[in-house]
């Protein structure tokens, strides 16, 4: 068994880069998703997306020497996690978003890192809510409403069934990263993890795609279409999820919520660089609010602020005068 590092704590160097990858790595899969979504339907992509990941994931493992563990145990765990970071999720928000625009699913897609600290306060022992994260977090929604913009809230309380969805999807994400944390203390690497989750995926997922959709009856794909679903496969999710459950197994359940913060902020710069979209000024505001918002988090900046010699010097001139 592994030992066990606290969880509670400042992000390293190396998993605060690894998150904003990750991040980079979920904010594209909107630019693949726009393209295949033009001729696939909604369940019939994540079919594929996961049924890609499964495929390379596998391979790789295989390539390596390494076999996914069979204990009922393990399988069982795969296939929690798949039901609550994918199959939950990912049909509540494909439902939530035929009823109300897309920029009010993301923004209560958003309240993700809230529930996370809400849920790892009650569940684990290490992840305790603390004044800056809470803090953080609500500076961070902040941020990603308003980057996404007020327009988005005009339909708020028109469907509240289509919302209700939306944040149960953000719940179930937010267990999904607190069950995750058990993968560490079964001793199973975050590649083998990944593997697991994603075949149970596709595996759960197939039956809902085939009942919903017929996709055997849907016209042969364009090549742009294939590329974009090799491509949210195989970055957006094998990838993506490797590194997630990298850092799920370092820094802990809160901190990989805050990747639901940076990935508006890289779909944005995404689509600037990509697709030549206009960055408006409301969009960078937001930005530097999700950064106050990380920092605060994050704990390091407020630690170096109070404890500087200028703050300091001020104490112990406002103690002298209160001696006198």
């Amino acid at each position: 068994m592994s030992r066990e590092i606290p969880a509670n704590r400042s992000m390293t160097v190396a998993e605060w880069a690894m998150l904003v990858i990750l991040s980079i790595l979920w904010g594209g899969s909107f630019f693949f998703t726009g393209i295949a979504v033009k001729e696939l339907p909604p369940f019939t992509i994540v079919v594929l997306r996961v049924a890609v990941a499964a495929v390379i994931l596998i391979t790789v493992t295989r390539g390596m020497g390494l076999a996914l563990p069979r204990q009922p145990r393990v399988l069982a765990a795969f296939a929690g996690m798949a039901l609550l970071n994918n199959l939950v999720p990912f049909s509540l928000l494909v439902w939530g978003q035929t009823h109300i625009a897309s920029g009010l699913a993301s923004i209560l897609n958003a309240t993700t890192p809230l529930f996370t600290v809400i849920v790892a306060h009650f569940c684990t022992s290490d992840e305790k809510m603390t004044g800056n994260r809470l803090a953080g977090v609500l500076i961070g929604f902040v941020g990603v409403a308003m980057m996404i913009g007020r327009e988005a809230f005009a339909g708020l309380g028109g469907d509240t069934l289509a919302e209700l969805a939306c944040l149960g999807a953000a719940v179930s994400y937010a267990f999904a990263s607190v069950f995750g944390r058990q993968f560490k203390r079964m001793g199973i690497n975050p590649l083998l993890t990944a593997t697991g989750q994603v075949t149970a995926s596709a595996l759960m997922l197939a039956p809902v795609a085939l009942l919903l959709e017929h996709p055997w009856m849907l016209p042969l794909p364009s090549l742009k279409v294939v590329g974009a679903i090799l491509g949210i496969g195989a970055l957006s999710t094998a990838l993506a999820y490797v590194l997630y459950f990298r850092i799920l197994a370092s820094a802990g359940a809160t901190n990989i919520a805050l990747v639901t913060f940076l990935v508006p902020v890289s779909a944005v710069i995404l689509g600037t660089l990509a697709l030549g979209e206009a960055l408006v000024g409301t969009q960078l505001v937001g930005m530097a609010i999700i950064g106050v918002g990380l920092a605060a988090i994050d704990g390091r900046l407020l630690r170096l602020l109070f404890t500087s010699p200028l703050a300091g010097d001020v104490g112990d001139r406002s103690g002298a005068k209160d001696s006198g």
